[in-house]
């Protein structure tokens, strides 16, 4: 089979498209010829050495994907072969096949197409526990959504009003901020304004009750305009890495700083299915809305890889076999 790759670290022309031998699947997996593969930013920080990555090279990237069951396993039941299915957190799905656990098998529902399951996955499922896990969202909590025209950022937005928030938005363009009003951002600002003093303005100096923050290297600031007691949700490094965090400072203000990683909330196939269900059934009422997602082959993957890195996109990156 066909599969993207790389050997070393670094940056997007380290990727090769090249043939690597098909998986072979145990009693407990499932063989899936992928149809549509998620690209996260997991994926860039793998691909540069500063995130987790497991085995060995040739290393495949990949987490996130949706296709048809090609074969199951020996133990393998209520799955069969021809089945569309789809996971958020199964290794190497940068290939043409992928071997799944069955505990982290999804089905789809006849509605949710290949593409839409890959563009939401891993994003929405993220977004779910960002805003009910991480920091419960209650009605009429003010929220801010930093890169609020990402992937993430646009689900995170929709989930927290379906649970009564009122959102602000940070983007780095007027493209981009239409793109997070249409998810429906009550304001969004520019990073090029002066959007802390906006922000306080905007909540009468008090700060905002949570800031989910995926940038990095605004950290700092995202504490600056949290209010007293508040919470800041720290999830991802776009911009580069953070500062370090004074503890005195968390005491002196009540403040919380929390982290959130989505392999540490789907722990089993019950939270999967039942996290997916409503996500799935949100989607299905139309108070979520997946945009259209940006297409490349999976041979095009370094160029995919750029695209994503130079922060042009507005939605969901996929890559196609």
């Amino acid at each position: 089979m066909k599969a993207l790759v790389f050997n070393t670290f670094g940056g997007p022309e380290v990727l090769e498209y090249v043939e690597i031998a098909d998986p072979v699947i145990g009693p407990d997996e499932i063989l899936v010829r992928m149809k549509a593969i998620g690209l996260n930013f997991a994926d860039i920080y793998r691909r540069k050495g500063n995130y987790h990555l497991t085995g060995n090279a040739p290393f495949i990237l990949g987490y996130e994907g949706a296709g048809v069951v090609e074969k199951t396993g020996a133990n393998v039941q209520g799955i069969s072969v021809g089945d569309p299915v789809a996971f958020a957190d199964v290794q190497y799905a940068n290939a043409e096949q992928v071997a799944a656990p069955m505990e982290k098998i999804i089905p789809l529902p006849e509605n949710v197409s290949f593409e839409e399951a890959a563009s939401v996955l891993l994003q929405g499922l993220t977004a779910h526990y960002l805003a009910k896990d991480s920091y419960a969202v209650n009605e009429n909590d003010i929220i801010l959504v930093h890169a609020a025209a990402g992937g993430v950022g646009q689900l995170l937005v929709q989930i927290a009003k379906v649970l009564g928030g009122r959102v602000i938005g940070l983007t780095s363009s007027t493209e981009k901020a239409s793109v997070a009003k249409k998810a429906g951002a009550n304001q969004v600002f520019l990073y090029s304004d002066d959007w802390k003093r906006k922000i306080l303005e905007e909540t009468n100096g008090k700060g905002v009750d949570v800031v989910y923050d995926s940038v990095g290297s605004t950290l700092e600031d995202s504490f600056a305009v949290t209010r007293i007691g508040g919470t800041v949700v720290f999830y991802g490094m776009a911009g580069g890495d953070p500062v370090p965090v004074d503890p005195r400072m968390l005491m002196d203000t009540s403040k919380t700083l929390t982290g959130g990683d989505l392999w540490n909330v789907l722990t089993s196939r019950e939270e999967r299915a039942v996290r997916s269900a409503e996500l799935f059934r949100w989607i299905e009422e139309g108070k979520v809305t997946v945009s259209e997602p940006t297409v490349f082959a999976l041979r095009d993957g370094r160029e995919a890889h750029r695209f994503l890195e130079s922060r042009k996109s507005t939605g969901k990156i996929l890559l196609r076999p």
